[in-house]
């Protein structure tokens, strides 16, 4: 279940993402790029890093991931994803998103004791829409006030990168903002973990998804990939297999798409 926060948070945060498995069988799960950061909330479960089988903390912040990330949930479990806008972890957490980048960080660790109510009211079984509510005062009195000039550069510059679809150049940012390309680059990996191409790039990858979504079966990934702003369709298998891990053929066929990247493998 995806649910979206008020308007006066959607600058911060992306959605909300709601899963929960009452059963015993395991759940393997992927995470991948879209160029966000993030926070895993639960209450209980064994969840395990799909590569090495190391145990996670059952709650923790996501730096930028590099490329993809598998969990491994056993037995009954609940969780909240919080996705966030790719800046709002460094607001957050005053971290540089690169020295965090592809890292898991338990949330006691840098928030100490503030979010455990949540992840008791997970454990109680609360209603997911009385936690998310909760979540959203809890964001917003952070908020209040704590928001200066370099937090609304980064935003103005994201949110014109998906307007264009992440096309643009250097100097087109350079006109946009009136800094250097270096600057920009400095400030980028500093909010956001990546350089302003590399997160283009997230951004037209993206953009084919959705696409593709629209128009399954009803036109070739070859002229998708076009529309897309991709000069040919094997940079695109590339950027895709690099980024999800999946061929676009795999991607579509996965049943149980939990948001727009992050997915339940079979």
């Amino acid at each position: 279940m995806q649910i979206q926060p008020p308007e006066h948070l959607s600058s911060y945060i992306r959605h909300y993402i709601f899963l929960e498995n009452a059963g015993s069988e395991r759940k393997n799960l992927r995470l991948f790029t879209d160029g966000s950061t993030g926070l895993i909330l639960s209450g209980s479960q064994d969840l395990y890093a799909g590569s090495s089988g190391d145990h996670i903390p059952s709650s923790f912040f996501y730096g930028q991931p590099a490329g993809y990330r598998d969990f491994t949930a056993e037995g009954s479990f609940s969780m909240i994803a919080v996705v966030f806008q790719p800046y709002f972890f460094n607001i957050l957490l005053k971290i540089s998103a690169k020295e965090v980048k592809n890292q898991i960080i338990s949330a006691e660790d840098v928030l100490k004791n503030e979010l455990l109510p949540f992840q008791e009211d997970l454990l109680a079984g609360a209603d997911p829409q009385l936690i998310i509510f909760k979540l959203n005062t809890f964001f917003t009195k952070f908020l209040s006030g704590k928001i200066n000039s370099d937090d609304e550069l980064i935003k103005a510059v994201q949110q014109w990168m998906l307007k264009n679809k992440g096309s643009v150049s250097s100097k087109d940012l350079e006109h946009f903002t009136g800094y250097s390309e270096r600057h920009l680059e400095r400030k980028f990996e500093e909010y956001m973990g990546l350089t302003p191409k590399k997160y283009g790039n997230i951004i037209r990858l993206h953009y084919f998804i959705n696409l593709m979504k629209k128009n399954a079966g009803s036109e070739s990934v070859a002229g998708l990939s076009y529309d897309a702003g991709y000069t040919d369709q094997s940079h695109l298998i590339k950027d895709f297999k690099s980024n999800i891990g999946l061929t676009p053929n795999q991607y579509l066929k996965i049943e149980n798409k939990l948001a727009i990247n992050f997915i339940e493998l079979r």
